[in-house]
C-alpha cells in the first residue's frame, strides 16, 4: 500500500499491486464482480468508487451542511418577509457583508478554470487528477456569488431589472448600475464554465454508465448525459480539440470577469477605490485565494471518499508551490496599493488606511498575518507534503482573503470625507447566518455532485498512467514514458 510520505519518482499513480490491495480492501472486488486481472478496470473501479461507495463521515458531513443551509435560508425568508431593516446596513452603508461575500466568492471561483484551462495548456501531467475538483469548484463558486446580489437588493420579485432586457413599461436598465455588470459578468462566465465543465465530464459518465448494473437507477440520467459516447476516434479527436479550445476561451475570460468586478469599485469617486490597480490587484487576490480553495477541497476529498492513492502528497505540494508565488505576488500588489496612498499624501486616501489600523486591528493581523504564516510555511518542504498543514493554512489564506474583501468595502463607506456621515456597519445575525449558509451551501453542492458524477478526471488519469507510468505486459511491469498528445 502507498504511503503518503513516499513520493513517486517517474509517476504520479499507484502501482496494480497498490491499487489492487487498496481496491480489496474497499470490498470493490465483490461488489463489481471484476477481473483482477486487468489493473485498467481497478484504476476504473477505484476512481468511480466515491459515486458508489459511501463513508460514514459523509453523511456526518453532508447532514451538518444541510442543517446550516436550511437555518440560512430561513434567515433569508425572514429578511424577505421583515425587510432589509433586519441586516447592519444603514445610510450611508449600502454595501456591506453581502457585497463582501459576492467579491469574495467571485474570487474563489477563478481557481477552477484557471488552474485547469494553464494546466492543460501547459500538459503537467500531474494536473489529472486536480483537474474535475477545480472545475466544479468554479461553477458552485459562481452559483453561490450570483445569490449575493439577489439577496442583497432585497426585493427578489424585481430581480427581471438586472437583466439587459426592456421591461414592462419600455424602460432599458441603468447600465451603470454594477448590478447590470455582475450579471453580465456571472452569466457569461458560468455558462463557460459549465460547459467546460460538462465537456470533460462526457468519457467518465460513459465509463460510469458503462459500469453501471442495468437497474441501478443512476444508469438512467448518465445515459442521457453520455450523448451516445462509445470512446470511437472520432469522438476521441473532437473532444480533444474541443478541450484545447475551452481551455483557452475560458482562461481569457475569467481574468475580465474579475476585472468587471473591480470596476464596481475603481469607476467610482468614492476615495480609497478609484485607483487603476484594482484590476490586477483583485484578479491576483482571486487566484490567490482560488488556489488555497482548490488545496483545501482535495484535502477535504480525500478524506471523506479516501482517495489517497488517486490525490497523492505529490499534487498537494505542486499546488502549495503555486500558492507559495500567488501568495509572494498578493503581497507584492498589497504594498503597492499601501505604498501608492502612502507617496501621493492625500489625506483623505491615507486616512483610510489609518482608519483601518484604529477600527480593525485584529482583521489587519489575521489577514496580513496569514499571509507571512503561509510565506514562511509553504517555503518547506515538510509543510508542502503535509495535508495537516496544507489544511489549516489555506483555510487561513481564504479567511485572511474575506477579511481583505470586507475591508475594501466597510471601512470606506463607514469613514467618508464628510464627517458628518461617519457611522459604523456590525453584520447582523441574518446576515452572518446568510453568509454561513452560503458556505454550506457551497460544500453541499459539491458532496451531490461526488455522489451523482465522477469528481476524478478518470480518463485523463488513465491517459496519464500510460504518458508516464508502468504498464503490465504479460507478467512484467514495464515503465514507459511516451507524448501522447502528438499521435496526431
Amino acid at each position: 500500500m502507498a504511503h503518503d510520505k513516499e513520493m513517486p519518482d517517474n509517476h504520479s499513480l499507484p502501482s496494480f499491486e497498490e491499487l489492487r490491495e487498496t481496491a480489496a480492501e474497499k470490498g470493490l472486488e465483490s461488489a463489481g464482480e471484476i477481473d483482477l486481472s486487468m489493473p485498467e478496470v481497478w484504476l476504473n473501479q477505484y476512481s468511480l468508487s466515491p459515486m458508489f461507495y459511501t463513508t460514514r463521515a459523509y453523511f456526518i458531513f453532508t447532514l451538518a451542511l444541510s442543517s446550516v443551509v436550511a437555518w440560512g435560508l430561513a434567515a433569508w425568508i425572514y429578511q424577505i418577509f421583515t425587510g432589509m431593516g433586519v441586516t447592519g446596513l444603514r445610510p450611508p452603508i449600502f454595501w456591506g457583508l453581502y457585497i463582501s461575500s459576492f467579491v469574495f466568492w467571485v474570487g474563489l471561483s477563478h481557481s477552477g478554470t484557471i488552474v485547469s484551462s494553464l494546466l492543460r495548456l501547459a500538459k503537467a501531467n500531474w494536473r489529472r487528477p486536480i483537474l474535475r475538483g477545480a472545475e466544479a469548484m468554479t461553477a458552485f463558486s459562481l452559483m453561490v456569488a450570483g445569490m449575493f446580489p439577489l439577496i442583497h437588493v432585497g426585493r427578489i420579485w424585481r430581480i427581471y431589472y438586472m437583466f439587459p432586457l426592456p421591461n414592462q413599461r419600455e424602460l432599458w436598465p441603468n447600465f451603470r448600475s454594477p448590478l447590470a455588470w455582475d450579471m453580465l459578468a456571472i452569466s457569461v462566465y458560468l455558462s463557460a464554465s459549465m460547459i467546460f465543465l460538462y465537456v470533460g465530464l462526457l468519457p467518465d459518465i460513459a465509463l460510469a454508465r458503462d459500469l453501471c448494473p442495468p437497474k441501478f437507477w443512476k444508469k438512467k440520467y448518465l445515459t442521457v448525459l453520455a450523448l451516445g459516447w462509445r470512446g470511437a476516434h472520432r469522438q476521441w479527436h473532437v473532444y480533444e480539440k474541443a478541450s484545447m479550445f475551452l481551455a483557452v476561451f475560458v482562461l481569457l475570460i475569467a481574468p475580465s470577469v474579475h476585472t468587471i468586478v473591480s470596476w464596481d469599485f475603481a469607476m467610482s469617486i468614492t476615495p480609497g477605490w478609484h485607483t487603476t490597480i484594482f484590476g490586477p490587484y483583485f484578479v491576483v487576490g482571486a487566484i490567490y485565494s482560488g488556489v488555497a480553495g482548490v488545496i483545501t477541497l482535495m484535502i477535504i476529498l480525500r478524506w471523506l471518499f479516501e482517495l489517497e492513492d488517486i490525490i497523492r502528497i505529490m499534487h498537494l505540494a505542486n499546488l502549495a508551490k503555486l500558492e507559495l508565488v500567488m501568495a509572494l505576488t498578493w503581497s507584492y500588489f498589497y504594498f503597492v496599493e499601501f505604498i501608492t496612498a502612502w507617496y501621493a499624501h492625500n489625506p483623505i486616501e491615507f486616512r483610510i488606511w489609518e482608519y483601518q489600523w484604529e477600527r480593525f486591528p485584529h482583521l489587519l493581523i489575521i489577514m496580513l498575518g496569514g499571509t507571512v504564516f503561509a510565506i514562511i510555511g509553504l517555503s518547506f518542504n515538510k509543510v508542502r507534503t503535509s495535508p495537516a498543514w496544507l489544511l489549516g493554512i489555506t483555510i487561513l489564506i481564504n479567511i485572511g482573503m474575506f477579511i481583505e474583501r470586507y475591508l475594501i468595502v466597510v471601512p470606506v463607506l463607514t469613514h467618508r470625507d464628510n464627517a458628518y456621515t461617519w457611522t459604523d456597519y456590525v453584520p447582523s445575525w441574518v446576515e452572518i447566518s446568510i453568509g454561513a449558509g452560503a458556505l454550506a451551501y457551497f460544500f453541499l453542492l459539491y458532496a451531490i455532485f461526488a455522489k451523482l458524477l465522477p469528481v476524478v478526471t478518470v480518463a485523463d488519469i488513465r491517459e496519464g498512467k500510460l504518458v508516464t507510468g508502468r504498464l503490465r505486459i504479460g507478467n512484467t511491469m514495464v515503465s514507459v514514458h511516451a507524448d501522447v498528445e502528438e499521435r496526431r
